[in-house]
This record gives structure tokens, C-alpha cells and sequence, in this order.
């Protein structure tokens, strides 16, 4: 990052930890908009939305955030490039700025919430995906100890109860021939 970036920082009270992760959405647009470079934080937000996603209802999950991210970026352009700044009283100047740092805060909780809503899709995915493997291991399991069952009382239990008549009989026969 830049001197004049870290600067900036400073007068804006910003820690790096509020930009995140280097190459998150966050930290690319926070970082564009803090070095003045609003059409590529404006791209990225673009590209963001637009880009494909592993997740249904990424797009319409997102699209207020990112919707209401881009009218904060455009706001933050207009109050930093406000025309005829030194014109103003003093005053005046520092409720520009306060508004500034007022959408810039706003915008950041707004790249949270993106990243939030981004983390509660991935995580029910992979709740999804545990129940999916989950239900395929019981369905499997269930066939395993039906197909037990069959076997048992239509095949070996079926040739149980022969060879058990067949000692009955035997033993009975042997009985009355040995009593009688």
C-alpha cells in the first residue's frame, strides 16, 4: 500500500483490519474507493454480482447490498470531489467530511453484510450437503438390513424350519419306535 494510501487511512481512523482479507470484495473496494479510484471499486462491485456463483439465490441475496454499495461509492465520490470545497466556510467543509466518514462507515458494514449473507450460503451448502450424504448413508443402510431380513427368514429361515421339522420327525418317529 501506498504512503499517500496509509495517510488517508490515518485521517480517515480506518484500521487495516476493516478492509479484511487481501482479494475479498471488501478489502478491493474499500481500498479503491480509499485511493480514489471509484470506477474500479465500482467494476468490482459489478463484476461481483454479475460473476457465477456455486449458490442459487446468491444473486438475489446480494443485489440490495450491492445495489445500495454502489450508491455509497457514487455519494462518497460526490462529497470527496465536491466542486468549490475551499469556497465553503469551514463549517460546511467539516460536515462534508463527517458525511464522508459517515458513508464510508456505512459501506463497510455493507461489504460485512455481503460477506456475511456469502458465509450463510456457503454454510448451508454444506448443511445440504451433510443431510444429502447423511439420508444417502441411512437409504443404504435401511437396503443393507432389509435385504438381511429377507435372506433370512425367506432363505436360511425358510431352510431353518425344514431342517427343524425334519429333527421333529426324526425324533418323534424315534421316540414312538423306541417307546412303542
Amino acid at each position: 500500500m501506498s504512503a499517500a494510501a496509509e495517510t488517508r487511512h490515518g485521517r480517515q481512523g480506518l484500521d487495516i483490519s476493516d478492509l479484511g482479507r487481501p482479494d475479498t470484495l471488501r478489502y478491493n473496494v474499500l481500498t479503491f474507493v480509499i485511493n480514489e479510484e471509484y470506477d474500479r471499486a465500482l467494476k468490482a462491485l459489478k463484476d461481483f454480482i454479475e460473476g457465477d456463483s456455486d449458490y442459487p439465490d446468491f444473486k438475489s441475496r446480494n443485489d440490495r447490498y450491492v445495489s445500495h454499495a454502489t450508491d455509497l461509492i457514487y455519494a462518497i465520490r460526490t462529497k470527496r470531489n465536491f466542486p468549490g470545497i475551499n469556497a465553503l466556510t469551514r463549517t460546511k467543509q467539516q460536515e462534508l467530511r463527517d458525511k464522508f466518514k459517515e458513508h464510508f462507515k456505512e459501506l463497510k458494514t455493507i461489504l460485512r453484510k455481503i460477506e456475511v449473507c456469502l458465509e450463510e450460503l456457503r454454510l448451508n451448502d454444506a448443511k445440504t450437503t451433510r443431510i444429502l450424504v447423511k439420508s444417502v448413508w441411512l437409504a443404504t443402510f435401511a437396503l443393507f438390513v432389509s435385504g438381511l431380513f429377507i435372506e433370512f427368514y425367506q432363505g436360511m429361515g425358510m431352510t431353518s424350519v425344514v431342517v427343524f421339522n425334519e429333527f421333529i420327525d426324526k425324533t418323534m418317529n424315534w421316540l414312538f419306535r423306541t417307546v412303542l
